[in-house]
This record gives structure tokens, sequence and C-alpha cells, in this order.
């Protein structure tokens, strides 16, 4: 056998240390769990297929409900786990053991107790069962159905319109949990810009609680004066309307053709109203003249009543101002 060329004795002392790290990872299987470890929480019961999604419970105030959280650990190694609950309901919740050890490749199914409060409203609550461990953190949900008489209320508030945006919030006035539905519509100076239908929201809104929601508008008109009114609903009979208006001005280069616009709009608006004064006016002194004479004039021959020249409205700039470019 020749002897080895320079080039591979350079290259044997890598080849070597390569190959007695591979040795030692084949040897040691366990070293390839020092990363997080590999576990779940949700409630007990059930496979995989048909877990619950949430701890549900139903009782009267001043009773204590029982459940069990599953916690998995499917890593190689033990998971110490700290628990502990969120949100309204989630105070209400005491577990038999507030940290728990699991070992590797096994589940422990954790008891825990909750005091619904003497002086609970009747109505739904909810929170969370926060699990801790490996670095992570899984949340659980908790809902809570308090026994007695419910009310469903359901506010739409503070509505502001801003460009392509609509904004407003939803506010939960009663003791149930609602999943509300919105309609909205925009009437504009022409006539109607915008009828969305009822529509439900991906939104469940619990007790006191307030949310911040937006409805997008693309195709917002460019030159109008809007009033966009929403009507919310939700079951159990919940329902609520508000509204916001808005000018929407087009930033032109043209000021001159904005201008001639705007004075034909305010032409139409002025001419309408002084032909509902010119009819008032005339109404008030035939009815004058019949209380002083004590009978009633000659009825002249039917005939329309005069129209007023308008000043001609130039209607082509508006289509201009108010098209997208």
């Amino acid at each position: 056998m020749s002897p080895p060329t320079p080039r591979l004795r350079r290259a044997l002392p890598v080849l070597t240390a390569a190959l007695a790290a591979l040795l030692c990872g084949l040897a040691s299987p366990a070293a390839a769990d020092d990363g997080p470890a590999d576990w779940t929480a949700r409630p007990a019961g059930g496979t995989d297929r048909d877990a619950r999604p949430y701890v549900y419970l139903e009782g009267t105030p001043g009773t204590v409900l029982q459940d069990r959280l599953a916690v998995t650990n499917s890593g190689r190694t033990p998971l110490t786990v700290r628990l502990r609950g969120d949100g309204r309901a989630g105070r209400w919740i005491r577990f038999a053991e507030d940290t728990v050890t699991v070992p590797a490749r096994t589940r422990a199914d954790v008891p825990l107790a909750l005091t619904v409060p003497p002086d609970a409203v009747p109505g739904d609550a909810s929170g969370e069962a926060v699990a801790t461990g490996g670095g992570e953190e899984v949340r659980v949900p908790v809902r809570v159905r308090i026994g007695g008489p419910t009310l469903a209320a359901l506010t739409v508030e503070d509505v502001e319109i801003s460009g392509g945006t609509i904004r407003y919030a939803l506010v939960n006035r009663g003791n149930a949990m609602l999943r509300p539905r919105l309609a909205v519509r925009a009437e504009g100076v022409f006539g109607t810009l915008l009828d969305r239908p009822e529509r439900a929201l991906p939104l469940e809104l619990a007790p006191g609680r307030r949310a911040e929601r937006t409805e997008p508008w693309p195709d917002a008109p460019a030159l109008d004066a809007v009033t966009v009114r929403l009507r919310v609903t939700a079951p159990g009979g919940a329902r609520d309307e508000a509204e916001g208006s808005a000018t929407y001005i087009p930033v032109a280069p043209a000021v001159g053709g904005g201008l001639l616009v705007l004075g034909g709009l305010a032409a139409l608006a002025s001419g309408a109203y002084r032909r509902r004064r010119t009819r008032r006016r005339g109404t008030g002194r035939r009815r004058t003249r019949l209380r002083r004479t004590g009978h009633a004039p000659p009825q002249p021959a039917p005939h329309l009543p005069p129209v007023e020249e308008q000043p001609p409205v130039a209607t082509e700039p508006l289509l201009k101002a108010g098209a997208k470019t």
C-alpha cells in the first residue's frame, strides 16, 4: 500500500474528530432533548381528536365546580409545570397542586376546583387556566355559566369615519356571553353609497367587555357628505344602532373646479330651501284673508306654482372631481 499523500495526512485529524462526534451522538440520544420540552395542556378527558376546546362548568352562586387539567409530557426528561388561573373566572380556580412534575412520556391529570362567588351575577363568565413550563406557556380557556336570569344587552359606540376606515366600539352591557352581528349602511348627498347586510362578527364578547373594531371601506367617495349607520344585534334580543358622519373633499390641483362643485351643491340646497319657503308664505296669506272676510274668496283656476330660475349647475366638474384616479 502506498503511503498517504500530504493532503490526505492533513485531512485525517478533521475526519477523525467528525467521526468521534457522530459516534457520541449515537451513543447518547438523550442529548438531543436539551431544548424546550415537548408538552401540552388541555381539558382532561377524550382523545386528541375529540378533545374539549375549553373547560366548561355550570353552577349557581356559592357552588363549587370541579374539573381536571391534563398536562402531557412527550419529551424524554421530566417536566415541571406551574399552574394558575387568569381572568374573571380564572381567579375562582384552585388547583390540587400549583406545581406539578410530570415524568417523561407521561400525562398527569391535575384536579381543579372553581368556586362561584355567592354574589356572582347570573350569566356567563370567562377566564383561563395557565400552565407554564420548559420556557413555554399554554392557556386553556375556562367558561362558566352561572344560573339565574340572564340579560343580553349590547351597545355600539364611538363611530368614526376616516378615509376608507370606519371605527367603532362594541360593549357588552349585560351578563350573557354575546356573539354580535353587524350591518352597515352609508348615505350620501345623492343616495346610498354602502349597504352591507347583517353578518356575524368573528368575536365573542364576555359580559362587561369592550372591543374596539374597524370596518374597511375601500371604495369610499372622493367628494360627498356621508352619514354611516351601524346596527348590531346578538342572540337574546340585544340590539343597538349608532351613526357617524364625515365630509369627503378631494385634494385636487385645480382649485377653481372644486369651488365650482361646492357652489353647485350650495345652489341646489339653497334653491330647494327657497321653494319651500315660498309655498309656506303663499299658504299663510290665503288663510289670513279667509279669516278677515269671513267667506272664501273666489278660487282661481288651478295652476302650478311659479318655478324660480336657478343658475345652471355644472355637473361635469363634479364627476371629474369625485372620480377616483
